[in-house]
């Protein structure tokens, strides 16, 4: 008797068995792609604990379709077995072909795990951005920060696994066939090219995701449920990674964003935003936000000298772990010391949620936009930016910038060398550093040590501004051993990050311990503030509010005597360099995207933040309001908390529809100035 091998690639019965082979191919994919899901579930249990029965059982039968768009994408080379059923050497390639599918399909699932947990999205355009970076410290940054090694193995064995699973359908399709068509027949070419063209119809279908007119499944059809989380457990990371690419790896739909609205009417809409009763507007086409500020936030100082300006920006420093924020958690005792000398903003968020955009942000005085979130790097990143640097500069300021790292990721030097700074103190500028973290650089405080004396040694007859910035708080963690600090063992996946932010408090506490007696400590103006957060178990809306919540602490010689300690005012980065110079006291001509908040009396403040990646999600805070908004997508209103961390979506068509209109006239009327390059504050 012959056997299952031979009979499957004779001419007995071959289109029937591929058929067979088909079959069992994609409901070996779409087992593949469902345990996938299951393990990020399993992964971020901690995210799951908020989601009813309901919720996991629907984002797993939406994920279904999504992944039956994926898996009919990857099936299409099997049509081929249709026309050529018997060709033993066509078979051999399909089972590759789906071997390789499923290998390559396998490893992002388990880079996802990982990647989620970072940064609570799925696959996106992130990818391509840290591709693009220096290869050698992101291979560093991966090898250091997680256990590849492990990884390596577990999609290695998986990937061993569907391989032999393959063979194993290929000998079952044979049995099939010699068990239930006994006889032999060769089907004629007419009836393969029928069933081609039908198996090609249900896959397009498929690949589409839905029967629906109109366009295919979409990144919002998974969204069903207030919890971020469970929305995104339905995705699918190949979908993602997919759209993240065929856009230019994380560049948005622009025409949505330039088009909300007659560029004239979005303009108004902005001016009404952004001009306070400090601000005359010098009016012009070119620079349609162009404006003198004329007040003084504080009295001038009694002998006259230019108060001089340090701005930290502290890595992942998260508002939802900051004590003074009201988060006992016990991870910022320096902060929370040191916050009682100034005005602490306790509604203060990021624009972004990433270093680079916290950068910008804080320091060009330029939001996060769709389309435009790796700034510094693009050529509109090239354009003067009304920030601090430059007003500084114009203000006749020394300056000076201190970072672990190397300049050279992000571009930074080149951006901000275009904007103003001149003097940059990195990675290889410094000697015997107590720690050298291998991937990124010094630790912090080796960068605030350096910081006090370059701060000592500026000349006395000139004001000075420093940027420091801190990296130890970024995976992998830069950190020296033995630590000067408790590690914390009690927060489960959180413990080595808020270890790694406790040191960095620490580092802090330890500069400001060093400087407190400097003679210039009280003619100077210090902002500390997060470049953005990290992700918490409890998640605010669909757009992750709590990894946009900093914290944010100016101080400055009378500010607590005129604005108290705290402030609820909604405020982010772009209104810093505002706030900062309205304190000099001096009037300065600037285009600003944010304001001068310190004299504002009952305005409650506004915000507009937007994630990192492709997800075209924005959202607008104003006072404790959040509206969220993508394209093709309804906006969603939500009253929000921050401590502790709620939100609850509200029915209000008119306040949904009146803060999504302000949104969407900020978005356009700052893209469309960023295109146009009349972002600066003119000559």
């Amino acid at each position: 008797m012959k056997n299952t091998t031979e009979y499957f690639y004779s001419d007995k019965h071959t289109l029937a068995g591929h058929g067979f082979f088909m079959l069992f191919a994609v409901f070996a994919l779409m087992v593949m792609f469902t345990l996938s899901r299951a393990g990020l579930y399993f992964y971020n249990i901690d995210l799951a604990a908020a989601l009813s029965t309901t919720e996991v059982l629907t984002s797993f039968l939406i994920g279904l379709r999504f992944d039956f768009m994926v898996v009919c994408i990857l099936s299409l080379p099997l049509l081929a077995g249709f026309i050529f059923p018997s060709s033993v050497k066509l078979r051999k390639s399909l089972i590759v072909w789906l071997a390789f599918a499923s290998s390559l399909a396998i490893f992002f699932c388990i880079a996802e795990l990982d990647f989620y947990r970072e940064f609570h999205q799925r696959l996106n355009s992130l990818v391509f951005e840290y591709i693009r970076q220096d290869p050698a410290t992101v291979i560093s940054m991966l090898w250091n920060g997680f256990p590849v090694f492990r990884y390596l193995l577990l999609w290695l064995f998986f990937s061993w696994l569907m391989y032999r699973f393959y063979l194993l359908v290929d000998h079952a399709a044979c049995a099939l066939v010699a068990h239930y068509f006994p006889g032999r027949f060769s089907a004629a070419l007419g009836v393969r090219v029928i069933i081609f063209f039908l198996t090609l119809v249900v896959i397009v279908v498929g690949a589409r995701g839905t029967l629906r007119q109109g366009p295919p499944l979409r990144w919002g059809d998974a969204f069903h449920s207030q919890n971020l989380f469970a929305n995104h457990l339905g995705l699918n990371g190949i979908f993602t990674l997919y759209k993240a690419a065929s856009k230019g790896n994380g560049k948005t739909d622009r025409n949505f964003w330039l088009n909300a609205m007659p560029i004239e009417q979005a303009t108004d809409i902005v001016k009404k935003m952004l001009l306070t009763p400090q601000d005359e507007l010098l009016g012009g086409d070119d620079h349609p936000l162009l404006r003198r500020h004329t007040g003084a936030s504080l009295p001038a100082s009694a002998d006259s000298k230019k108060l001089n300006v340090v701005v930290i920006l502290m890595e992942s420093f998260s508002g939802a772990f900051t004590g003074s924020l009201g988060n006992d958690y016990g991870i910022t005792p320096e902060f929370d010391r040191i916050a009682k000398q100034g005005l602490l903003f306790k509604r203060f968020f990021s624009n972004g949620t990433h270093t680079h955009q916290g950068m910008f942000a804080t320091l060009a005085c330029f939001p996060n936009v769709p389309g435009h979130e790796y700034l510094m790097q693009e050529p509109e990143g090239t354009h003067k930016f009304s920030g601090l640097p430059l007003l500084l500069q114009r203000a006749g300021y020394q300056d000076v910038y201190v970072y672990n790292g190397s300049f050279s990721w992000d571009n930074q030097e080149g951006f901000f060398r275009n904007q103003g700074m001149t003097r940059f103190i990195g990675r290889d500028d410094f000697v015997n550093p107590v720690f050298v973290n291998p991937t990124w650089g010094v630790s912090d405080q080796d960068m605030f040590d350096r910081a006090v004396s370059e701060l000592a040694a500026f000349p006395k007859d000139k004001p000075f501004f420093a940027m420091l910035q801190t990296l130890s708080n970024h995976t992998p963690y830069a950190m020296p051993t033995p630590l000067p600090v408790d590690p914390v063992t009690n927060m489960g996946i959180f413990n080595e990050h808020l270890t790694a932010m406790r040191y960095a408090d620490w580092a802090l506490g330890q500069f400001f311990r060093k400087i407190e007696n400097e003679p210039y400590y009280k003619n100077t103006v210090f902002v500390l503030v997060g470049d953005h957060g990290f992700g918490t178990n409890n998640q605010v809306t669909d757009i992750d509010l709590l990894r946009f919540r900093v914290p944010m602490l100016i101080i400055a010689p009378g500010i607590q005597e005129k604005f108290g300690t705290s402030t609820e005012r909604v405020a982010t980065q772009i209104d810093i360099a505002p706030t900062v110079m309205g304190i000099l006291g001096e009037p300065f001509v600037h285009q600003c995207w944010g304001r001068d908040v310190l004299p504002l009396q009952d305005d409650h403040g506004f915000g507009v933040i937007k994630p990192s990646g492709n997800d075209e999600i924005v959202g607008y805070i104003q006072d404790d309001h959040i509206v969220v908004k993508r394209p093709n997508s309804p906006a969603q209103l939500y009253q929000y908390g921050v401590t502790p961390g709620a939100a609850t979506q509200l029915d209000d068509a008119e306040k949904n529809e009146s803060m999504a209109q302000i949104l969407a006239a900020f978005v356009e009327r700052a893209t469309r100035s960023l295109l146009d390059n009349n972002t600066g504050a003119g000559q």
